[in-house]
């Protein structure tokens, strides 16, 4: 198994802090840069799983580099470079801690919560009689505060702004953006044979005052696919959809009694199990992109990154 990617600790020029998520790790170089190492961590259920998965912090960067330049024409974001397969270096940013999720579909948490004769999403009204995986009228914000341990938690518009946590002003900037980005995504995914059923994107201010798009951008750990062929056919059946996202790990976790709560363990890893997620980001990654995958030369990932890392940082 190649060499997997589950935490870094550098010692970067300028260096100020590192902060650890739960898959990137991020450098502030002097309040002037983030450095944004994604790793090979997954998560689910807001829980680090005890095992990397080869090559998911190259696909996750990639990808979102590729969303990130298709998407700058609605609005600014952070990317300055990516001078490494797994990393991507853009303006430093106070984040906001609220992650901006938008459905297209009613599917995954959406639908679990539904299920429960819930009606209200976020503040959203949700209308009777829907099906697991139907398409919303238009599609829907849905907000989570961004929990520095433990679980997300949904949050309405109101509540938000409520708590100062986005001011309100800035909120409908937001909105506007994520609405559009949505929208852009949904295009792009359709022209690859794939429906965009859901999302989150993270925004900041940047030192000038303006809010840019940060983070990573319609990758399989921000978002769900269809796949658009057959999807109509399986829905009408009540079957479930062919899907590339993160979805199948938390189905998988699920089968096997794990969804994150006190006293639950998380199911052997086998390394067949973290091969065949490995190939699923990969399939995502060459679906998405239209573009086949270049592994990366992972033999020594670590002082393959930081020389990256530094070679841009010294040349600033």
């Amino acid at each position: 198994m190649s060499n997997i990617l589950t935490r870094t600790n550098f010692n970067l020029p300028g260096q100020k802090n590192l902060y650890t998520g739960k898959v990137r790790d991020v450098y502030n170089i002097n309040d002037e840069y983030l450095v944004m190492v994604a790793s090979d961590r997954i998560s689910a259920f807001d829980v680090v799983l005890p095992k990397g998965i080869p090559f998911k912090g190259q696909v996750l960067n990639q990808i979102a580099a590729k969303f990130l330049d298709a998407t700058a024409d609605i609005c600014p974001n952070w990317k300055i470079s990516t001078p490494d397969p797994n990393v991507t270096i853009g303006r430093f940013c106070k984040i906001y801690p609220v992650e901006m999720i938008i459905r297209g579909y009613l599917t995954g948490s959406s639908w679990r919560t539904y299920q429960k004769g819930i009606r209200n999403i976020c503040g959203v009204a949700i209308p009777d009689g829907m099906k697991e995986h139907q398409r919303f009228p238009e599609p829907i914000i849905t907000p989570t505060t961004k929990a520095q341990e433990g679980h997300d938690e949904d949050i309405s518009e109101e509540e938000l702004i409520a708590q100062g946590l986005i001011p309100a002003s800035g909120y409908q900037l937001i909105k506007q953006y994520t609405l559009a980005l949505f929208q852009r995504g949904t295009e792009i995914a359709q022209e690859k044979g794939l429906i965009l059923v859901d999302t989150k994107y993270e925004f900041g201010k940047g030192p000038d005052g303006k809010i840019y798009l940060c983070d990573e951008i319609h990758t399989p750990d921000s978002s769900r696919y269809f796949y658009l062929d057959g999807y109509e056919e399986r829905f009408s059946r009540g079957e479930p959809q062919r899907q590339l996202s993160k979805e199948f790990v938390r189905e998988w976790l699920m089968a096997n009694g794990f969804m994150g709560k006190e006293g639950q363990q998380v199911p052997e890893m086998t390394d067949s199990w973290i091969n065949e997620i490995s190939e699923r980001y990969i399939e995502l990654y060459e679906v998405i992109t239209g573009e086949k995958f270049q592994r990366a030369d992972n033999r020594d990932i670590q002082q393959r990154i930081e020389k990256n890392i530094l070679k841009f940082l010294l040349a600033q």
